[in-house]
C-alpha cells in the first residue's frame, strides 16, 4: 500500500498530475480541490498522502492500479467516508469534491442537502444518503482549518473559486470545461473576489 509520495510536480492534466519520484513517474489522480492548490508548483516538490485502489473489471482481464492524492491525511480520511455511501464510490467523489473538505462536511453536518446536490455528479438522492450515512462522523473535518490562509490581494479565494466550478458544473459544463474557462479568466490576472464576479467575466470573455 502506497500511503504517501513526494516528488517533483512535471504535469497537470484535468483530475490527474505526474509526479516524479526519483527514477520512477506517478500518476496520482486528485479530486479538483487539491488540483486548484497544486496546479502552481509544477517543477516543484508536491507531497501527497494517498489511498490505492484498483480500477477495471476482472472478468475482462484489465485491472489497472491507481493512486488518488491528497494534501493532509485528513482529506484522505474524509475521501474515504465519503467513498463509503451507497452509490458513491471512487470515481464519483473525484468528480463531487470540488470544494474544499471543510465546506462539504459543514453541509453535511447542517444537513443541508441543496448545497450538497450542487456538487458534481450528486443528485438529490445522493444527497439524502451521503447526509443519513456521514452527519454524525464528519465533526472533526467540519473543524479544519483553511489551510490555504488569506488569498492575494490580487487573486480570487480558493472557496470563490471553487464555488465558481460548482456552479459552472451544475449548469451543464463539462469538468474539462469548467476548468478551462476557470483557468483562462484567472490567468488574466484580474481581481475576482466573488462567484458572480468570475461567472461574468468568463461570459464576458465567451461573448467578446
Amino acid at each position: 500500500m502506497i500511503n504517501k509520495v513526494t516528488g517533483i510536480l512535471r504535469s497537470v492534466h484535468g483530475e490527474e498530475i505526474s509526479l516524479e519520484v526519483n527514477q520512477f513517474e506517478y500518476q496520482v489522480l486528485v479530486p479538483e480541490f487539491v488540483r486548484r492548490h497544486v496546479q502552481q508548483k509544477l517543477g516543484e516538490s508536491v507531497t501527497l498522502f494517498t489511498i490505492q485502489y484498483i480500477e477495471g473489471n476482472p472478468m475482462q482481464g484489465r485491472l489497472v492500479p491507481r493512486l488518488v492524492g491528497f494534501i493532509t491525511e485528513a482529506e484522505r480520511e474524509f475521501f474515504d467516508r465519503f467513498c463509503e455511501v451507497d452509490g458513491v464510490g471512487v470515481k464519483k467523489a473525484l468528480r463531487a469534491l470540488v470544494r474544499p473538505i471543510r465546506d462539504i462536511a459543514v453541509a453535511i453536518q447542517n444537513q443541508d442537502k441543496e448545497t450538497l446536490s450542487t456538487l458534481p455528479g450528486v443528485g438529490e438522492a445522493t444527497a439524502e444518503r451521503i447526509i443519513a450515512k456521514l452527519r454524525r462522523k464528519v465533526a472533526k473535518f467540519a473543524l479544519m482549518v483553511d489551510r490555504a490562509g488569506p488569498a492575494a490581494a490580487d487573486e480570487a479565494e480558493p472557496t470563490v473559486v471553487q464555488d465558481a466550478f460548482a456552479a459552472l458544473a451544475s449548469v451543464g459544463h463539462s469538468e474539462s470545461e469548467a476548468r478551462d474557462l476557470l483557468d483562462k479568466v484567472l490567468s488574466a490576472g484580474k481581481k475576482l473576489k466573488t462567484v458572480p464576479d468570475i461567472l461574468e467575466e468568463i461570459f464576458r470573455l465567451n461573448r467578446s
